[in-house]
Order: C-alpha cells, then structure tokens, then sequence
C-alpha cells in the first residue's frame, strides 16, 4: 500500500517526520508548521478546527491523524467516508507521549526504519521524564500556585486534566482553577471571569506563546488579574506540544522552575 498520511495536529506532523514519515505527507493544517524545511511544499487544508474536506478528498489520504482536543469531532464520519484509517490520539500527559509513539510505530511500523527512530525517540523521552521525575520533592520551593493563560478576552486558562497542566505538576506547579474538564469540551478550557476569589493566591501567572499571542500590554492586564503574582510569557509549543517537542519541552519545564 501506498501510505499517503493527513496530519491535522501540528504535534502530530512533527512526530510523523521525526520517525522518518515526511515523504508520505500529503496534507496538513495551516498550524503545522515544524520543521519548515520538510512541511513547506505539503498542501495545507485549513485549520485544526476548520478543515477543508474538500480539498483533504482530493488528496486521497489513506491515513488521518487527529487529536480529540485539537480537531473537531464531527469531521471524523468525513474522515472514514474517504477511506481513510483514522487515527485519533488523546495524549493528557506528558507520559502519554511513550504510548503515542508506540501507537504511530504500530500504524506505520511497515515502513523503512520507523521502529528504529520510535526506539530513538522513546528513549529520548523516558531519559527527559526521568530527569522530571521526583523534581516536587527535590526541589519543595517549586510548588506554587499557576494560573496558565492561553487566551484573552476573554482569558482561558487550562483545566488539570490536560496535557499542559500535568505537563506542569511535573514540577510542582499546580493550575488554577482546581478543577478537571472531563474527557473533552469546552470544559477542558475553562473561561476565567476575573472576580474569583482564588486569583489572589495564585504565585505565577504564565503567558502562553500560543494559540494567543500576548504582548508587552497583557503583562500588566494579568498583574491586575492576580496582583500578587509574578506574571511572565512562557514558550507555549514547549510546554504544550506533544511528540519530540516534549523532549526539549521537559528541560525548558526544568529551567523554568529554577528561574
């Protein structure tokens, strides 16, 4: 079979290159944009959230890799009309990235070298959690309280059963609000009104790169929000993207806790 793969999830195109899989791309999202070089002449089909099926048609993939989070879920019935395997991915932390590199090697393990560079990267993984491993307790001036910003107006924050917020536990550092956002939704990113009374005792206020941008202004607009915190902008395709990025992502978590 000629393997002709969709990727829709930017974690997810960089993960299918990194285990030597570029040359069977044929569609991604506008979003997926890592490593430059190898995705530039893909065709994109829209967005995560917006994508052309039309267009995805056309291109005849025979895979589709999709994230519960990032895209949406009523395409899927388009998805298998096409013909196309899907391959849906849920990964809620950062441990989740062995499993998710063992499920891409069982779908494309017929593939030249796919298991060998799965094996690379496992390894790669596991040596970075270990180096995360136990961090709370090695280091208790860690814990604090952390409201993770990746919206405004209105601010969204992220829910402690997602990816980035147990990406963050990692070293202690708790989300705010305390709460879970089940298993998908809008939940999962919840709406911070600005009067709870919880934002007073948040200790850090981090300004995600992505999916929203912030500038020098909403520094002092989140000092307001929580005006006891230390509010600082933070790389949000380190923290937040899964795949090989979690390896360089575990030791940017690292030097943060110690900045």
């Amino acid at each position: 079979m000629n393997t002709r793969i969709a990727s829709l999830v930017p974690s997810l195109t960089e993960l299918v290159v990194a285990l030597g899989l570029g040359p069977r791309l044929v569609a991604r999202t506008g979003f997926c944009i890592h490593p430059a070089a190898v995705v530039r002449d893909v065709p994109k089909v829209g967005g995560t959230k917006a994508v052309n099926l039309d267009r995805l048609r056309r291109l005849a993939p025979t895979h589709v890799l999709v994230n519960v989070d990032e895209n949406r879920h009523d395409i899927v019935p388009a998805l298998h009309e096409m013909g196309a395997q899907v391959i849906v991915t849920h990964p809620c932390g950062p441990e989740d990235n062995l499993a998710l590199v063992d499920q891409l090697a069982a779908v494309f393990g017929h593939e030249p070298g796919v298991h060998d560079r799965a094996r690379v990267l496992r390894e790669a993984l596991q040596h970075e959690l270990g180096e995360t491993r136990g961090e709370e307790s090695l280091l208790p001036g860690l814990r604090c309280r952390v409201l993770y910003l990746i919206w405004h107006d209105p601010w969204m924050t992220v829910a402690r059963d997602t990816y980035l917020s147990r990406m963050l536990a990692r070293i202690g550092w708790h989300t705010e609000p305390a709460l879970d956002g089940g298993p998908h939704g809008a939940a999962r990113y919840p709406v911070v009104r600005g009067d709870e009374p919880w934002l007073a005792q948040v200790e850090r206020v981090l300004l995600s790169s992505e999916p929203f941008m912030f500038k020098d202004r909403h520094l002092a607009l989140a000092q307001a929000l929580c005006p006891q915190a230390r509010v600082q902008r933070v790389d949000g395709e380190l923290l937040s993207w899964y795949g090989p990025r979690a390896v360089p992502g575990l030791r940017y978590l690292r030097e943060l806790g110690r900045s």
